[in-house]
């Protein structure tokens, strides 16, 4: 009788059987491509609500919207929130939900009412081939990232970083945000994980699995801090800065606890547990609204795979350091001494791992006193999905 399989064996089975599986899909994708060009289905460039304007609410169509001018703030290029395509889609295909246009795919025949001239004053409505599987939800034409990391959570920020990862060459910035060009796309998700800002949409690949970098906070004992702060009134951690740590016994490099990054998760990947923020591996994707937000400036992006990390990044001497933190790095060196591959260094009084050195041997964590080093776990299931696309990625490349 044959001995049942490990869970381990078991899920790598499932796992590789997804992945032919999904390897099939853009087989499928790219012959369809060549032979139903005509199959077509609206789609929004646009992603967010930004443009929305309060002041549009007395507006009967989305050209008055647009003649009324923007406010500061808005998105000057994105969907107004009024609807005017809504009413041309004989099928029902086109709703406004929350400030925003949605697609029903199934019920979109590509007509292409709504993207016909005068319909949208954005320009924001493209016929794409229907068996797409990436997207590019925005066409912001802001030349300062800044501006569009602070007017929308869904703006491209023309980056470049997709353009280059494209092994087709499917994908260029045109007037300052990406655009996928679908006769040569073929679907391979390298433009979804190279995105900074994590705004290209894949409805085959879960980006959860495949990101190559994530998010971690520097810290593990922002519990002391929490309870000051709260003490005080202090509800928000920009709030917190104007407090001077040292009158309150606290670390300078200490999380506040308080989760302004939460607020800004698009993800839902970060909480704060025991008084500090912390981010599901499992969940970030990379996106760094967090690290953008985070007036610490504790949040790192730091490579998704199995290896060591140090949540600390306190710059004070050992007494310093004894007297506010129970979890700090107390620059001891043994972690140093005895990693057997040196990727351990000191900067500024905390231990930092090279994560291309580090091999995840648990040495530094066997001898770290104060059980500080934390390792980086990496699912098996996706570990190996993201193994097999980079091979179909490479493939692809070659071939082209």
């Amino acid at each position: 009788m044959q001995e049942p399989l490990s869970s381990d064996c078991l899920t790598k089975r499932i796992y590789q059987k997804k992945v032919c599986q999904e390897r099939h899909l853009q087989e499928l994708y790219m012959d369809n491509l060549e032979n139903s060009p005509s199959e077509l289905v609206a789609f929004v460039a646009c992603n967010g609500h930004a443009a929305a304007s309060a002041g549009f609410a007395a507006c009967k169509s989305c050209a008055e919207a647009v003649q009324t001018g923007f406010r500061r703030g808005d998105c000057k290029s994105g969907c107004v929130g009024i609807g005017s395509c809504v009413s041309v889609c004989s099928k029902g295909a086109l709703k406004l939900q929350d400030g925003r246009i949605t697609v029903d795919r199934d019920l979109c025949n590509g007509c292409g009412d709504c993207a016909a001239a005068g319909v949208c004053p954005q320009h924001l409505i493209k016929m794409i081939p229907r068996k797409a599987t990436n997207f590019i939800p925005c066409s912001s034409s802001e030349e300062d990232e800044e501006t569009v990391r602070n007017t929308c959570g869904y703006g491209c920020i023309a980056c470049g970083e997709c353009e280059r990862a494209c092994p087709v060459g499917a994908v260029s910035i045109v007037d300052n945000h990406a655009v996928i060009d679908y006769s040569k796309c073929v679907g391979c998700t390298a433009c979804m994980v190279k995105c900074k800002k994590k705004i290209i949409l894949d409805t085959l690949h879960d980006l959860a699995k495949l990101k190559d970098k994530v998010a971690f906070v520097r810290c593990s004992g922002g519990s002391r801090a929490q309870a000051a702060y709260k003490e005080l009134g202090i509800k928000d951690c920009h709030e917190a800065m104007k407090v001077d740590p040292k009158e309150h016994n606290l670390c300078y490099t200490s999380c506040c606890g308080l989760g302004s990054c939460v607020q800004v998760c698009r993800f839902g990947a970060i909480s704060v547990v025991d008084g500090t923020a912390y981010v599901d591996p499992e969940k970030c994707v990379g996106c760094r609204d967090c690290v953008r937000e985070c007036p610490r400036k504790i949040i790192s992006i730091v490579p998704y795979k199995g290896i060591k990390q140090v949540p600390c990044s306190s710059t004070a001497d050992y007494y310093d350091k004894t007297q506010v933190c129970d979890s700090g790095c107390t620059a001891c060196r043994d972690c140093v001494d005895n990693c057997p591959n040196g990727a351990i260094y000191m900067k500024e009084m905390h231990a930092e791992i090279d994560p291309n050195a580090c091999v995840n041997c648990k040495v530094c964590q066997y001898v770290c006193g104060r059980n500080v080093i934390r390792e980086m776990k990496v699912s098996a299931a996706a570990e190996l999905q993201r193994a097999a696309l980079e091979r179909v990625q490479a493939k692809t490349g070659e071939e082209n």
